[in-house]
């Protein structure tokens, strides 16, 4: 929590958003400076998988967040994730290494358009 709370909520560039499904929390997304890029994550409960959830909410995020280029970085074996974002218009760029763990990095260099799923 104190992670969230300082790193996270208490970040003066942060943006975050939560997800919601039906009015219950399913996650987050959120976009933050980092060594002069600005990059995006997000998390999805796992009962929200595989439903369109993930990809209608960061589209949504989106549509809020301008910041162009924007990076993500997905675990090379999350399939799932590299996925949903290519297919709201990421494209892959290289590799990068975090804790002994290989990650795809994608670059999303331009909006790009578009339940019950809402950002707030």
């Amino acid at each position: 929590m104190a992670h969230w709370t300082t790193n996270v909520l208490g970040n003066p560039t942060g943006f975050v958003q939560a997800v919601t499904v039906d009015g219950e929390l399913a996650g987050n997304v959120l976009a933050w400076w980092d060594e002069g890029c600005r990059s995006l994550g997000y998390w999805l409960g796992r009962r929200y998988w595989g439903r369109g959830i993930g990809s209608r909410a960061v589209a949504l995020f989106l549509e809020e967040e301008k910041a162009r280029p924007l990076y993500a970085d997905s675990f090379v074996g999350n399939t799932a994730s590299v996925r949903l974002l290519e297919g709201l218009g990421f494209r892959r760029t290289d590799t990068v290494w975090y804790g002994g763990f290989e990650h795809v990095r994608l670059v999303l260099d331009e909006p790009r358009g578009g339940s019950g799923v809402g950002v707030s």
